[in-house]
């Protein structure tokens, strides 16, 4: 019962050993934030380019194994992916200016 209460009596004693920092304005250091946000651009620019060369594979072995459901699965990703460029590409300059703007 004594070790209990002499770690209770040690936390009581530690807030008044840590410093309290002053308030720092959160937009002055986005290094951060951009280089974090231009990592998932790029992310989403090749995770499209995969899925499209990857449904290209799908539509090429369902036409050789002539199994029509995977060359349908084909399309469909290809068309989806070609849609996955479309947003991002739109995305790209919208976060650009917003967090340009920022600065």
């Amino acid at each position: 019962m004594s070790s209990i209460h002499s770690v209770v009596q040690a936390l009581g004693a530690l807030p008044a050993d840590i410093t309290n920092p002053a308030p720092a304005d959160p937009t002055s250091g986005s290094n951060g934030v951009n280089l974090l946000l231009s990592y998932v651009k790029w992310g989403c620019l090749v995770a499209c380019a995969v899925a499209a060369v990857a449904s290209g594979g799908l539509m090429a072995v369902g036409s050789l194994s002539n199994r029509p459901d995977h060359q349908e699965k084909g399309k469909r990703s290809l068309v989806w992916s070609l849609g996955g460029v479309i947003v991002t590409a739109c995305a790209i300059p919208l976060i650009n200016t917003v967090f340009g703007a920022a600065h």
